[in-house]
């Protein structure tokens, strides 16, 4: 159904708000419950919902009350509201781990697009890459009974993996996956050859001469992670090379841990000429020690990362790069969860398509052997 070949989009969103729970309409608001207007309004929340619904008699002075209230916080009446007192709503849920990551920010902007032109709200929940908040969202857009979520899943490990299952298909809605997969799930989704991913990108720092290459890998229990240390692992295999594995540290996917492993790495009795780092939180880390330590990129330390980091061309530091349609990828995944609502997607099989990424040569791969 869709071409694994898609088109790389340029367009960028930045999202500061770290909020567990933001509403889209075309715009980024702070989602409210009838509950909390009518705790702002100091009126009860059937009250509330008399105004929504233009239903039963409210005092003028009361109305122009709560229409203030609901004005100021944009809330969305007509789309969860009312639908809320039917049992239904026009809203779908988008959970991810990470606000902060620009790749996310152009996820949402993707499904953003594909859910406004089909008239759809977008409720959105950050989970700061923790189970328990992932559980809690779940839970939360489980009682405003939304139509379908679109989710990026924090973990997939054994002792995680069959209660989240369980809450999964207890929604009994669509369930769209995003980027990470979930262990024996038959969810449609999108993802990423992220395999291939890391073995392009260890080949082009092998290609450049180096063979003392470490990598910074993303969580154990991540899917993406261990797929992005397994290509790793592939290339220097295909190259008949031995791994040191001192040169495996594991991150968290933050810039915190990135530049932590950079200086863990740097500080080996011979540390290597080169960095391969799974994710672009981690590639800024890696980059601001390697830089805090007056070491030049690209010269005394080589470096690829995993995904784009457009910041990084207006401060003119060019990096060598996996990329991967990040924007398309949340096209697609809404796509899907619009055929499943919609009843045009094959009930007797899931939709998992895997995009091929991209390697980007911007000359950090090179350095002195």
């Amino acid at each position: 159904m869709y071409n694994k070949q898609k088109q790389f989009y340029n367009n960028t969103v930045s999202i500061k708000n770290s909020c567990n729970r933001l509403q889209i309409t075309g715009l980024i608001r702070v989602a409210l419950t009838i509950h909390d207007i009518a705790k702002r309004a100091n009126v009860s929340s059937a009250t509330v919902s008399r105004v929504l619904n233009n239903s039963g008699y409210v005092k003028k002075e009361t109305k122009e009350l709560v229409e203030s209230v609901i004005k100021e916080f944009g809330y969305t009446p007509n789309a969860l509201a009312r639908g809320l007192s039917k049992k239904d709503t026009n809203t779908i849920g988008v959970v991810v781990p990470d606000i902060e990551n620009p790749f996310f920010g152009e996820v949402i902007k993707g499904i953003s697009l594909v859910a406004e032109s089909h008239n759809l709200n977008i409720l959105l929940c950050n989970t700061n890459e923790s189970t328990e908040q992932e559980k809690k969202s779940l839970q939360m857009l489980k009682e405003q009974r939304i139509k379908g979520i679109v989710i990026t899943p924090t973990s997939d490990t054994n002792e995680f993996n069959s209660e989240y299952l369980d809450l999964l298909e207890s929604l009994g809605i669509p369930v769209i996956l995003i980027d990470r997969d979930v262990k024996y799930s038959k969810f449609d989704g999108v993802f990423i050859d992220n395999i291939q991913g890391a073995v392009e990108g260890v080949q082009c720092l092998m290609k450049a001469g180096h063979q003392d290459i470490a990598i910074i890998a993303g969580p154990k229990t991540s899917k993406p992670g261990r797929d992005r240390l397994r290509g790793y692992r592939q290339a220097f295999a295909m190259a008949g090379l031995p791994v040191n594995e001192d040169y495996i540290v594991y991150g968290d996917f933050k810039l915190q841990s990135g530049y932590e492993l950079t200086k863990k790495l740097l500080a080996l009795p011979n540390p290597p000429t080169a960095i391969f780092s799974s994710n672009n939180m981690m590639t800024l880390g890696c980059i601001k020690c390697i830089r805090e330590a007056g070491l030049t990129l690209g010269t005394d330390v080589s470096l690829v990362g995993f995904d784009a980091i457009e910041i990084l061309d207006v401060l003119n530091i060019p990096i060598t790069f996996i990329d991967r349609p990040t924007y398309e990828m949340g096209k697609i995944a809404m796509e899907m969860c619009w055929d499943r609502l919609n009843g045009t997607a094959r009930t007797d099989m899931s939709q998992r398509i895997t995009l091929m990424p991209k390697l980007i040569v911007r000359g950090s791969e090179q350095g002195k052997q």
